[in-house]
């Protein structure tokens, strides 16, 4: 009895370890399936994207350059406007000859602005000769005036006295006044024959030496043949 129930035991482990090393095959057998149904997948998938992406010809690799350009400058294009930059920004990169431009270039402008501070300065220089030519005028008008006022001043005080003078020589005596009309400077005696009243001045002309006569009559009418200042 005890043997029957010894080998049911065995025969109940075998079947045990029988079962779980079926599953075990099993389980193996599924994820080796899924795994090669899951590559499967990826390889029509990679298969698909080759047939739907054409292969490039020369035709369309032709086409693409072509068609490049549309989209931006082309090589050329950029890398010329780069050096430019490169120049622009270093002036190390630039050509002996412009080298040369720019500095004269540079001289040249020294040179202008120095011009135009030396302008500055000769302006400054006239405008302060002109503030002081304009003060001199102002000086030189206000003396022409003063001497204007005081020329007549002293034409009124002389003609005054040509008057008083005349008045005295009208009232002499014809014989007392030639005698003096013989020592009078010509100017003088002009002056005062000038203003006097032709009945006066004929009287005393009549006791005039024969010469002096003749000299008065002369001047007297040369004078009066001239021209009057502001007539």
């Amino acid at each position: 009895m005890a043997k029957i129930f010894s080998k049911i035991r065995f025969l109940a482990i075998t079947i045990f370890f029988a079962t779980l090393m079926l599953s075990v095959k099993i389980s193996d057998i599924w994820f080796g399936i899924d795994g090669l149904s899951g590559d499967g997948i990826k390889v029509a998938e990679a298969q698909a994207q080759t047939k739907a992406a054409p292969a490039k010809t020369p035709e369309n690799q032709s086409e693409d350059r072509d068609a490049a350009p549309e989209k931006g400058n082309s090589p050329d294009v950029d890398e010329k406007q780069g050096v430019s930059r490169l120049i622009t920004d270093d002036p190390t990169l630039l050509t002996p000859a412009e080298i040369e431009i720019l500095q004269q270039l540079s001289v040249r402008r020294d040179n202008l602005d120095a011009r135009e501070r030396e302008f500055g300065a000769r302006e400054g220089l006239l405008k302060a000769a002109e503030e002081r030519i304009e003060k001199k005028i102002t000086e030189l008008q206000n003396l022409r005036v003063t001497i204007d006022s005081l020329i007549k001043k002293f034409d009124a005080q002389q003609d005054a006295k040509l008057k008083s003078l005349v008045k005295i020589y009208e009232n002499m005596k014809p014989k007392s006044a030639a005698r003096i009309f013989e020592q009078l400077e010509m100017d003088t005696l002009l002056e005062v024959a000038e203003r006097m009243k032709e009945r006066k001045l004929a009287a005393i002309m009549a006791q005039l030496g024969e010469e002096r006569a003749r000299e008065v009559t002369v001047e007297l009418r040369r004078l009066r043949e001239m021209p009057k200042v502001g007539g």
